[in-house]
């Protein structure tokens, strides 16, 4: 008999949808202070989740979810640069 194993959820921060974290994509702030696009989901830091939906980010963004979940200010070259991460990815 096969063991059915739970699928992680995770919340989106741009939609607050829960979605299986394999459609997320998880933002990182590394103990160094930087945030950016994990794309492996293997960095090092606090985590959160958005949809690899540019509108879902941009959501994020205009509510500061980002900065509220890293407690932390975020500049808009960051946000600019994961759009890019998420458009070529």
């Amino acid at each position: 008999m096969p063991v059915h194993r739970s699928v992680p959820m995770r919340k989106c921060t741009g939609c607050n949808e829960m979605k299986p974290k394999k459609e997320l994509v998880r933002v990182v702030r590394s103990p160094e202070g930087e945030v950016s696009l994990d794309l492996t989901g293997k960095k090092s830091g606090r985590g959160a989740y958005v949809c690899r939906d540019i509108n879902c980010l941009r959501k994020a963004k205009k509510a500061k979810r980002f900065e509220h979940a890293f407690s932390c200010e975020i500049p808009d070259e960051v946000y600019e640069k994961m759009e890019e991460e998420l458009k070529d990815g």
